[in-house]
């Protein structure tokens, strides 16, 4: 941590509780590094705003694995050094700190991810807690940034594997899982406190428990192992839908299948795939690059046909011949994913794959290769779509206007898949399942009535 002593603040005027404004930036991971650094301010007795001016401090956790992002996140910083002046900086970018105190040389503090304490310990510098225990109370299951009804559930930090387009790694560390009776406990109060959705994420979800040993926790007077399967089958007999983000496709994940054709957990898995060349898989040195998958996927349909697989791909990472290219739309074609996203290669400061001698591709034919894959992959999902038209699903509603909703399938991710538009005779509210008739579908979202 970088921390600037001389700068304690006046605490807020009249004894009222200090104020904190906070941005969090990036990617659900770090949503729930914000939300566990907030839970700690408010356990304290500090005031959270999203507005700048007036606050006693501005807490910004960046993100820093792209360049695109780490020009966000300087952004968000000049924002806050110019509509207050007195910054703590934390997160993924922290890590790197030379590139914020060049630009930001009087931010009042830089920390790391995950560096909860330093945070902490930067803000006590910064304005001291006011903490009064009869006024300042923190619900049992800690302050949360998305809807009531549904929660991440951040099994992990850090990562082993070592994909060279990647610098997780050298941010957040190694694999370091959270011991399984530590994950359910935390599973059981939000679940108490209204949750209908867990959302599991880690960097590597399936590697859950290695290196741990998978080491058995007790829970409920029996023992369950620090282990992908038996965490998955723990969470899906807490009566909420329980889905999986960012599972690599080990041998071990076949285990979890059944768990989804019995529904214990929703027929849904996020595995960010990105590629299909075995050329360029192996250039990215991706986990388990020498798989089937295809293969694996349609074995996996038929222990559940229901089940439903997103992922993301990247297109022109250096060496991606024209042959690369076409094999991933074949592939796309054969997989029939239901749910896809797609990034044009960007380099990152410090990844293996600047040093791997390989052929830049040219910004021209990135965009090129990513507008075709984009059309190519519509298809696919508007065909799948369109299947669903008459059938009966449940819903989830995230947003309603009344008697008009915005909800999602068992197949749909907040924030990164579709959504199901709805209607229904009677007001429904946030928060409900619904069962819902599917009238029509689009290119990626359905539309139906609720019955």
């Amino acid at each position: 941590m970088s921390l600037e002593q001389n700068k304690a603040a006046p605490a807020s005027a009249d004894g009222a509780a200090p104020k904190i404004s906070f941005v969090s930036l990036g990617c659900p991971k770090a949503l729930v590094d914000s939300e566990r650094i907030i839970t700690h301010l408010r356990s304290e007795g500090y005031e959270i705003g999203r507005k700048h001016d007036g606050a006693d401090v501005v807490i910004v956790n960046t993100c820093g694995f792209l360049d695109s992002a780490k020009a966000e996140s300087l952004g968000a910083i000049g924002e806050a050094m110019k509509e207050n002046g007195r910054v703590i900086v934390t997160g993924c970018m922290g890590a790197e700190p030379e590139q914020i105190r060049e630009k930001f040389p009087d931010v009042l503090a830089i920390t790391g991810p995950q560096a909860y304490e330093s945070v902490m310990s930067a803000v006590h510098t910064a304005v001291p807690p006011r903490h009064d225990p009869y006024v300042d109370l923190v619900p049992p299951q800690g302050i949360k940034l998305t809807p009531r009804h549904y929660a991440y559930l951040k099994i992990s930090e850090g990562c082993s594997n070592r994909c060279s387009f990647c610098i997780i790694p050298s941010l957040r560390g190694d694999l370091v899982s959270r011991p399984i009776t530590d994950v359910l406990r935390e599973a059981e109060k939000l679940v108490k406190a209204g949750v209908k959705e867990l959302l599991v994420i880690s960097q590597d979800t399936s590697a859950y428990g290695v290196d741990l040993k998978y080491a058995p926790g007790l829970w409920q007077d029996r023992e369950v192992r620090t282990r992908f399967f038996d965490l998955a089958r723990e969470l899906g007999q807490m009566g909420v839908w329980v889905r999986l983000h960012y599972v690599y496709p080990y041998p071990h994940v076949d285990e979890v299948i059944p768990l989804m054709a019995e529904g214990l957990v929703l027929p849904y898995l996020d595995i960010p795939f990105q590629h299909a060349s075995p050329t360029v898989l192996k250039a990215m040195r991706r986990p388990a690059h020498q798989e089937k998958t295809a293969g694996r996927i349609a074995k996996w349909r038929g222990v559940c046909p229901d089940l439903a697989v997103r992922s993301t791909f990247i297109v022109g990472f250096p060496g991606e011949t024209d042959e690369d290219f076409e094999m991933l739309l074949d592939w796309l074609t054969e997989a029939k994913l239901e749910r896809v996203g797609c990034f044009k290669y960007e380099p990152v400061a410090g990844a293996k794959a600047n040093d791997l001698g390989l052929e830049a591709v040219p910004e021209e034919v990135k965009e090129r290769r990513w507008h075709r894959f984009m059309a190519h992959q519509q298809a696919i999902s508007q065909k799948i779509l369109k299947s669903r038209v008459g059938k009966r699903l449940q819903v989830i509603v995230d947003e309603t206007q009344g008697t008009v909703a915005k909800g999602r399938s068992k197949w749909d991710a907040p924030e990164i898949d579709g959504t199901v538009h709805l209607s229904s005779r009677r007001p429904i509210r946030a928060g409900d399942i619904v069962t819902v008739k599917i009238d029509s579908a689009d290119a990626y979202d359905l539309h139906g009535t609720v019955v």
